[in-house]
């Protein structure tokens, strides 16, 4: 059997007894043990565990980092061993951070050269990305090229833009975008759809911020006169315009076209002619020649006409120009005024229902229901039909015509001839109630020349001079034009038309232009000054680049032959003409005068009865004195005289006079 242990005894101290004292005992102080107690009851214990500093159990936190399989097969954990540094006090630690920083101004920079070529590989490589393979993909590269675009590298900033406008160039779809609506965003849709329309607000989204870019771009170095950067290559505003320029001729059919022609209208406000202003001008003219459905051309053409409005028709003549090359010169067909368009009638509509075929119910269903689809098909491929296109080019032609006749009525002196071309240029398109204004204005026009009340002498262009010589010639061949863009029968029946103002103005400057020294010049012309007069200065021509011996011909061409009725000029007009011409082609240079003798020769050929007698004195119809200075055609009494300035012209020193006096004069004495 087991031994049980013994039972451990305590020696208890007896309790003290009275009178005894046997033995010690260890309550002897009672009395201070007691105190002891007493002040232990009024400590604060928790405030003292509070206060007593706590040791950090860093080797106790949580290890991040996986245990790893040793070469033994044991999993064993990772220690991390970390370092802490002891801060002695709050102005070593920064001391320490002060020290810290300055080693990081001191990283290595990169070349300027450098980075041109790593941000030129980061965008060819988006771009690539972009257009080489899926576009929808790649929806945040239009962010990411936009980026390079805010750098501050001026390089860097044109490589940005070119990029932009290459990629802009190839992803840009055939169609116009259109936002969604809200119902559009609620319409539950397909995947492909939903990813479709994703791609297609990026798009428009990334096109937008670039054009507005190019437009604030498009405004530095406005007040300089070159086009050129510190580097030596184009600024940042030429290479602006340039990319506006490309967009707005490459992809006029897409979103933001209103944007892109403020730009180039911005531009051509200004009267400082550079390389951005010829662009700009010309793109303006390529964009009218390639329209096809008229919208465009009706944009530009407003803002055109706003713009000049605003700056009361302050702008260079090759601006006003630029409505020449409008499609609508020669596609349209109604005539026009500022306010209203003469549409003709359709007289083929009555024929058309008669012959109407008979279809049953069934057959009118279907065709119903072709048209709808054909209608949709035509939205689609974004054709635009006859009847749209028209009435775009109807107001883009009240638009034109509007801002010609404001030019008249304020006499512009530097767009006169711009305006009167025009007008000539646009004769056939001109209704009549358009017709009668013009006439009205054109004779003030001429009346206001002859007592030179029009110019006056503080105006604001003092570098333009008008001459007034040019714009009368040009009045009046404006106005004769006119008269043959309009129905003859209809207009002689509403109109009372009465042209002989233009006439006896043109017969009584006759003398004046043939001793005009500067009549075979134009604006292209070199003009040297004379010696003779040192304060002599030739100013610019430009009122018309044609010069002034062209538009005296042009002029006479429309009244002695006419090309609708030649045979219907009066014998008075003719002879007096005839007369005046012979004593003027004495005054001419060589080329003009070969030039008057030529068209003397087919004004003979073609009313050669009405002038034979000034060729013969024993053959004279009228009696008294020739008055070659009247100022009146009739009464000047032409066939009184004779044409003695053959013989003068047939000793002329240039051989093509002589051939061409040869020729008048066979072309009179054939008849006999």
């Amino acid at each position: 059997m087991a031994r049980v242990p013994a039972v451990k005894r305590r020696k208890l101290t007896p309790p003290p007894t009275d009178g005894e004292d046997s033995s010690p005992s260890t309550l002897d102080n009672a009395p201070e043990t007691s105190a002891f107690f007493k002040q232990a009851s009024s400590w604060n214990l928790e405030q003292d565990y509070e206060t007593r500093p706590r040791k950090g159990k860093k080797k106790d936190q949580e290890s991040t980092r996986l245990p790893i399989k040793t070469s033994d097969g044991l999993i064993q954990e990772l220690e991390v061993t970390e370092e802490v540094k002891d801060v002695e006090s709050d102005m070593e630690w920064l001391g320490a951070e002060e020290s810290e920083e300055e080693p990081v101004e001191q990283k290595p920079a990169v070349p300027m050269r450098q980075q041109i070529l790593e941000a030129q590989e980061e965008m060819a490589r988006i771009a690539l990305m972009v257009t080489q393979e899926d576009p929808e993909e790649h929806v945040g590269s239009f962010k990411a090229l936009a980026q390079f675009g805010q750098s501050h590298n001026t390089t860097i900033k044109k490589l940005a833009l070119r990029v932009q406008l290459a990629v802009y160039k190839d992803v840009i779809p055939g169609y116009r975008i259109r936002p969604l609506s809200e119902e559009d965003m609620e319409t539950k849709v397909s995947k492909e759809v939903r990813k479709l329309r994703a791609y297609e607000q990026a798009l428009v989204g990334g096109y937008q911020g670039y054009i507005r870019e190019l437009s604030k771009l498009s405004q530095c170095g406005r007040s300089g006169r070159s086009g050129s950067s510190k580097d030596g290559g184009l600024s940042l505003g030429s290479v602006a315009i340039s990319c506006a320029c490309t967009l707005l001729v490459e992809v006029p059919h897409f979103n933001f076209r209103g944007d892109l022609l403020k730009i180039l209208v911005k531009k051509l406000s200004t009267r400082m002619m550079d390389e951005d202003f010829v662009k700009c001008r010309e793109t303006i003219e390529t964009l009218f020649k390639n329209d096809e459905d008229g919208t465009p051309s009706l944009d530009a053409v407003s803002i055109l006409t706003r713009m000049m409005k605003e700056r009361s028709y302050r702008v260079d003549e090759s601006v006003l120009n630029t409505f020449l090359h409008l499609r609508l010169l020669t596609e349209f067909s109604w005539r026009a005024s500022t306010n209203h368009i003469d549409k003709p009638e359709n007289k083929f509509e009555r024929k058309m229902k008669e012959k109407r075929v008979f279809r049953t119910k069934k057959e009118r269903k279907l065709m119903k229901e072709r048209k709808v689809v054909e209608k949709e098909m035509e939205q689609a491929d974004a054709t635009v039909s006859h009847e749209d296109r028209d009435r775009m080019q109807s107001e883009t032609l009240k638009l034109v015509f509007v801002t010609y006749l404001r030019i008249l009525k304020m006499r512009s002196p530097h767009l006169m001839g711009a305006v009167l071309e025009g007008l000539a240029r646009y004769a056939h398109l001109i209704n009549q109630d358009l017709f009668g204004d013009l006439l009205e204005a054109l004779k003030d026009l001429i009346g206001h020349a002859e007592t030179g009340d029009d110019v006056e002498e503080d105006s604001e262009d003092i570098e333009t001079e008008r001459n007034l010589t040019r714009e009368a010639l040009l009045c009046i061949i404006t106005a004769f034009a006119l008269l043959e863009g309009q129905d003859s029968a209809k207009a002689q029946a509403t109109l009372s038309l009465d042209l002989s103002f233009f006439i006896t103005h043109l017969y009584r400057t006759l003398h004046a232009l043939s001793l005009n020294p500067d009549i075979e010049l134009s604006a292209k012309s070199l003009h040297l000054p004379d010696p003779n007069m040192p304060t002599w200065t030739h100013s610019e021509n430009k009122v018309n680049i044609q010069t002034t011996t062209v538009l005296l011909l042009r002029s006479l061409s429309s009244i002695l032959t006419p090309a609708l009725a030649a045979r219907a000029v009066p014998p008075l007009r003719i002879a007096a003409f005839t007369k005046q011409l012979a004593t003027t082609s004495l005054h001419l240079p060589e080329k003009s005068c070969i030039a008057m003798t030529t068209f003397l020769g087919r004004v003979t050929k073609t009313q050669e009865k009405k002038v034979a007698s000034l060729w013969n004195t024993e053959e004279r119809r009228g009696d008294g004195v020739f008055d070659a200075l009247t100022g009146e055609v009739e009464g000047s009494n032409p066939y009184a005289a004779t044409i003695w300035e053959g013989e003068l012209l047939r000793k002329h020193f240039s051989p093509s006079v002589r051939d061409g006096v040869k020729v008048m004069e066979k072309n009179v004495l054939g008849l006999r």
